[in-house]
């Protein structure tokens, strides 16, 4: 899977990643947690968990693309996740939650999203990554969000950028942009690191060089499958397994 022949590893003086599903796994975590605060009403495990999950999710993913397409919306992710938990609590299929989820339940609930699990290899790949590339995040989360985050699990960022510092989302074009802007690099010399094809495909818009990583619940299974570098006829610079691979591949290039 694995090809950097038409990607010079040498060049990239930033890594910029994505955080929710490539850093970090907000599926097991807000399914997990979820139903821990439900006092009983979700079951650990069970489908209504992972479907409250996905849809709390999929209702993300909705407004991202309304707002990253000029329309009107926050563009801070915890008053999203907010918005978006009340609206599920006012349909069919979750009304009878709204019941046991007051308003500081909600507010618990929201904070799932600043606590979530780190990938096994997440912290040892970027602690190897870091020693021959500056990282940073670039997410659609808000800035406290993934201060929190990163604390929570011990990341040790170069810097943090949030979409919510140039008022829009990804995949906009602004937010990959701006990024390189404050980093005053060219975007040659910027690799997006990240899960979602979408991603990748906006940042190289903009010239950005693209790093993929299949994550279980990211992207459709088709698609992480069919997922090759440009080298091999597919659409990214690069494709690896996991984080630890990429250090692997960044710390071989130099010393080369």
């Amino acid at each position: 899977m694995t090809n950097t022949e038409c990607l010079d590893l040498c060049e990239i003086d930033a890594c910029l990643f994505d955080v929710f599903g490539t850093v970090l796994d907000w599926h097991s975590t807000v399914t997990r947690q979820v139903a821990r605060l439900s006092r009983g009403l979700l079951l650990e495990g069970s489908q209504d968990a992972v479907d409250f999950a996905e849809e709390w999710r999929a209702g993300y993913y909705a407004h991202v693309k309304k707002v990253s397409q000029g329309f009107e919306g926050t563009s801070n992710a915890d008053i999203m996740h907010r918005e978006i938990l009340d609206d599920m609590l006012t349909t069919p299929r979750w009304s009878h939650m709204a019941e046991v989820w007051g308003e500081s339940d909600r507010e618990d609930l929201t904070m799932i999203w600043h606590n979530l699990d780190a990938y096994q290899d997440t912290i040892p790949g970027l602690t190897e990554l870091k020693r021959h590339v500056n990282i940073l995040t670039l997410s659609n989360g808000n800035f406290r969000l993934l201060l929190d985050l990163a604390k929570n699990q011990g990341i040790s960022w170069d810097g943090i950028f949030s979409s919510e510092m140039f008022g829009t989302y990804k995949p906009n074009k602004k937010v990959y942009q701006s990024a390189a802007y404050h980093l005053s690099l060219p975007p040659h010399k910027i690799a997006m690191v990240a899960a979602h094809r979408s991603d990748l495909l906006a940042a190289a818009s903009v010239g950005f060089k693209t790093i993929y990583v299949p994550r279980p619940a990211e992207d459709l299974r088709e698609v992480r499958e069919g997922m090759r570098s440009k080298k091999d006829g597919g659409e990214v610079d690069l494709v690896v397994q996991d984080f630890q691979e990429l250090a692997r591949l960044m710390r071989e290039a130099r010393q080369s």
